[in-house]
């Protein structure tokens, strides 16, 4: 049997989505230009990473960003909010847009494609996002509950188009608001109206559970995203972080679901987008967090494996975006094999976070 290689996995997944997105906007000039502008840089990226992937340096197309720790939703079970990393008030300490854009500019030095602006809510973060549409070789979709979203971000949108909204939806109405808050699935219609009236991309991101898996798959829900514009659907596997929620995590059956229902998406509608977090990481080769397809960094700077996986030894403010890439931590996480690990599905450094620690403590 052929070894997994990391490095051809992940590239052959970048290169499915940026194909993807350049089919799913040849009806929009500005987009496809865009677009087709972003599938050079990309390669251009990839043979960065796979040079010095030649010379023992793996670096990750993906980072995920949360540029900031306040949010003014409290939707249930947020993880972020469960792990106390997100507050209702700006803390202090936090990195700041300059900071943010040196490591924008590490990260395209590397050949980092794509890099996932989260929170908290990012809207809150204006100079942070006009910082990332600089950086026109980066694509950044950008995780946002989209209650922020008014004329200036629209406008910004339209001038810098690697800057996409991906908006959180739970569903249809009584869902999202249920999850969200009364008012918040009416201004996400609002917003995906606004957006596909200007001609701008846009996605949604949805929370998949065990309540809601069949409806967020659906052609009645997916039909109506995409006669509203949406390119691009991410579904988020619910991770649990308290035992009580622990029955809404997808397994097995679930998540095999899943994955046959976005094989029929991307063939019924090639005018989108499909990508599911995590995924079958148990037959992909292992979880592709701590560096190994990307890792986060939070809004202090602290370098973790996973959103979902709040440890660190290692701060971007302290050293280099490379070095952090290269953390003792995210080393040890991989030679020790706890990203293979076998688990039950789901997240496996939420589920084994006991020997996360264990190796936190001794790195």
């Amino acid at each position: 049997m052929k070894e997994f290689d990391i490095q051809e996995y992940m590239t052959h997944g970048v290169e499915r989505v940026v194909s993807d997105a350049i089919k799913a906007t040849l009806k929009n000039p500005k987009e496809s230009a865009y677009m087709a502008k972003f599938a050079m840089a990309s390669r251009s990226a990839s043979k960065k990473r796979a040079r010095l992937e030649a010379e023992g340096e793996h670096i990750p197309p993906f980072l995920i960003a949360s540029i900031t720790s306040s949010c003014n939703l409290h939707c249930a079970g947020c993880y972020s909010r469960c792990n106390n990393a997100t507050e209702d008030t700006e803390p202090v300490r936090q990195l700041s847009d300059d900071d943010w854009l040196k490591v924008f500019d590490e990260a395209d030095d590397l050949g980092v494609s794509f890099i996932l602006l989260a929170g908290g809510e990012p809207l809150l973060r204006k100079g942070v996002i006009e910082a990332a549409g600089k950086k026109q070789n980066i694509l950044f979709p950008i995780f946002t509950n989209g209650t922020y979203m008014a004329d200036k971000y629209f406008d910004m949108f339209d001038k810098n188009r690697n800057l996409i909204p991906i908006m959180s939806i739970e569903g249809e109405k009584d869902a999202t608001d249920k999850r969200r808050g009364d008012g918040v699935y009416d201004k996400l219609i609002s917003n995906m109206d606004e957006l596909n009236d200007r001609g701008l991309i846009y996605g949604a991101s949805v929370t998949v559970t065990t309540e809601n898996l069949k409806d967020v798959s659906s052609e009645s829900f997916i039909g109506k995203l995409s006669d509203k514009g949406c390119k691009a659907v991410i579904f988020v596997e619910f991770v649990p972080v308290t035992d009580d929620s622990a029955h809404l995590a997808p397994g097995d059956e679930e998540r095999e679901y899943l994955k046959k229902e976005i094989m029929r998406l991307r063939q019924e509608h090639p005018e989108m987008v499909f990508v599911s977090f995590p995924g079958d990481e148990k037959s992909s080769g292992g979880c592709i967090a701590a560096g190994r397809g990307f890792f986060h960094i939070n809004s202090h700077g602290g370098a973790e494996p996973c959103p979902f996986s709040p440890y660190s030894d290692i701060n971007v403010k302290e050293t280099s975006l490379r070095e952090a890439m290269n953390s003792r931590l995210f080393i040890a996480l991989q030679n020790e094999g706890v990203l293979n690990d076998d688990h039950s599905g789901g997240c496996v450094l939420y589920e084994k976070r006991n020997e996360v620690e264990t190796i936190l403590g001794r790195a």
